[in-house]
């Protein structure tokens, strides 16, 4: 659930961004210093998503291009989530089945997600 809740924050960023084309100190000295701790590629994903040295057309129309494209990998990420994760559990990854008598992980979380997306979407 933490990459997509990610995912949605980034996506919410770069449209924030978009109408004023500009951003405060604060957000490009976070933005630079988490992509700057990446080991080995950092400083060129730095230079890459500043599109150089200042915040002009360059960086927005590269932010327009994530705020459009967000979205899709969101959903593919929410699809992979509701496969996969459900599937064994975020507390059983390997598996593993400690107890037969339990009421099992993947029914319960993928009609509770079923259910909410259904309320959210009526």
């Amino acid at each position: 659930g933490v990459v997509p809740l990610l995912l949605v924050m980034m996506t919410a960023f770069v449209g924030y961004v978009l109408p004023w084309g500009e951003m405060s100190f604060w957000g490009a000295t976070v933005i630079t210093n988490l992509l700057s701790g990446v080991p080995y590629v950092g400083g060129a994903m730095v230079e890459w998503i500043w599109g150089g040295f200042s915040v002009d057309e360059a960086t927005l129309t590269r932010f327009f291009a994530f705020h459009f494209l967000f979205p899709f990998v969101i959903a593919g990420a929410t699809i992979l989530h509701l496969l996969f994760l459900h599937e064994t559990g975020s507390n059983n990854p390997a598996g593993i089945n400690s107890d037969a008598d339990i009421i099992s992980f993947h029914p319960y979380f993928s009609y509770k997600d079923f259910l909410g997306f259904a309320g959210y979407a009526s």
